[in-house]
């Protein structure tokens, strides 16, 4: 099973940048695409950006299209997330998750630890 640890999070003020990392460990990172979701208190988890096993296609949510940019470098197992124009809204706890690489559903137990990330306004 591939074990995912994401780092890069922290305090930004509005329109501001980041860069979060997801590094895996476990079994081969090309055998799976890689997810961003995001979580606040109160609410649900919420997809953020995805992208396939090879890097060749990406998809996002609509709240970040446009400002925020995922990819992976498979040659060192790490997955990233580039956030650009960061929002008040855009703070919350983000989570890296290993994609099935059909339906891209999220594999059990890939699930990091989080990261937080903060905009201040």
């Amino acid at each position: 099973q591939v074990q995912l640890v994401e780092s890069g999070g922290g305090l930004v003020q509005a329109g501001g940048s980041l860069r979060l990392s997801c590094a895996a460990s476990g079994q081969a990172f090309t055998n799976y695409g890689l997810g961003w979701f995001r979580e606040v208190p109160g609410k649900e988890r919420e997809f953020v950006a995805a992208i396939s096993w090879s890097g060749a296609d990406t998809y996002y949510a609509d709240s970040v299209k446009g400002r925020f940019t995922i990819s992976r470098d498979n040659a060192k197992n790490t997955g990233y997330l580039q956030m650009n124009s960061l929002k008040a809204e855009d703070t919350a706890v983000y989570y890296c998750a290993a994609l099935m690489r059909t339906g891209w559903s999220p594999v059990d137990g890939s699930w990091g630890q989080g990261t937080q990330v903060t905009v201040s306004s």
